[in-house]
């Protein structure tokens, strides 16, 4: 145990950024988990979206909204998504799926959905590059608005 404490004392900087990066990976894995909302993979994304009530929110850029998205998915982007959430108050009993193009920036949208109310929230793991990974289809068309 002495010479674990002295490695400890002579390399004490190695050490910080070792106890820092196991950090910032248990904050990966146990931040979702605590905030009550669900990663879930393409194949559950698809099970998902074959219920009537489930609806996609991509809350990427527009210009990256345009080179292609999920069929019928609204086009948020995450910086307006706060003060534009009313938009999807219809959604807020369905499932609602939240999407970027790494699965990163949706983590986040989906925390402002459900700070907002929504109930049944889900991230996209690996957003659409996953999605295209997967061979899914991909629409440049806009969504109309109902």
């Amino acid at each position: 145990m002495t010479s674990f404490t002295e490695f400890v004392i002579e390399q004490w900087p190695l050490f910080a950024a070792l106890v820092l990066i196991l950090g910032l990976l248990l904050r990966t894995w146990i931040a979702p988990r605590l905030s009550g909302i669900q990663e879930v993979g393409t194949q559950e994304a698809i099970r998902l979206l074959n219920h009537d009530d489930t609806v996609v929110v991509d809350v990427r850029l527009d210009k990256e909204f345009k080179t292609g998205h999920i069929l019928d998915a609204i086009n948020i982007p995450l910086g307006a998504l706060d003060s534009r959430v009313r938009e999807l108050d219809k959604a807020k009993s369905h499932n609602v799926i939240v999407v970027c193009q790494t699965g990163n920036r949706s983590l986040q949208g989906a925390r402002i959905l459900r700070k907002h109310g929504f109930e049944h929230v889900y991230n996209l793991k690996g957003g659409m590059n996953a999605w295209i990974n997967a061979g899914l289809p991909v629409s440049t068309k806009s969504r109309k608005r109902k």
